[in-house]
């Protein structure tokens, strides 16, 4: 493959990142190309070297999205990441997603539980309007102890939520970096 082709594919790959970025990323593989023509290389010895074009440009792709969640971790830009590392293999499919699956019915089912228990009065009181003589103080002030049990739940998840935020950004960045160490060696 020779400078033109292997530019070009790698152009079509980084559709997904902002035009300036693209822009860097190719000057710098054309810095590539040109330090490697003046050492007496030829094209397809050097595109050789560096590998896929498609396969680096899932990589930087994958960076680029870990770094934006990092940034800013919404849950667009967190499934864009995992997207995008999923994408660098069918091995990161399991790897990445299994655990993403795992952690992100554990948040969830943390928050559902935490929001049930603080509506928990508010429910009583509507249970208490549709059925009158149905009204217990006992199930109030239960129901009043478990809204305060629930702002726990609600507050320890607010902090596991980013902290588990957190500890998946570095798994996924290992991950990317795993999947490049492992490209270099084959």
């Amino acid at each position: 493959m020779n400078r033109e082709q292997f530019l070009k594919s790698l152009e079509n790959g980084l559709k997904k990142l902002p035009q300036e970025e693209c822009d860097d990323i190719l000057h710098d593989f054309e810095e590539h190309f040109s330090n490697g023509l003046t050492d007496g290389k030829t094209e397809e010895q050097i595109s050789d070297a560096l590998g896929s074009p498609k396969q680096i440009a899932k990589e930087l792709v994958a960076a680029s999205n870990i770094e934006k969640m990092e940034a800013t971790p919404t849950t667009g830009n967190i499934f864009r990441a995992v997207w995008a590392v999923i994408g660098l293999g069918f091995f990161n499919f399991v790897i990445v997603l299994g655990p993403f699956v795992a952690l992100l019915l554990v948040v969830l089912a943390g928050w559902i539980s935490g929001v049930a228990f603080i509506t928990s009065p508010l429910m009583v009181l509507f249970n208490a309007l549709t059925y009158a003589g149905a009204f217990e103080w006992f199930d109030l002030f239960v129901s009043i102890m478990l809204c305060g049990i629930g702002l726990f739940i609600a507050i320890g998840m607010f902090f596991a939520t980013k902290a588990l935020i957190k500890l998946f950004v570095r798994y996924l960045k290992y991950n990317v970096s795993l999947v490049k160490g492992g490209l270099k060696h084959e």
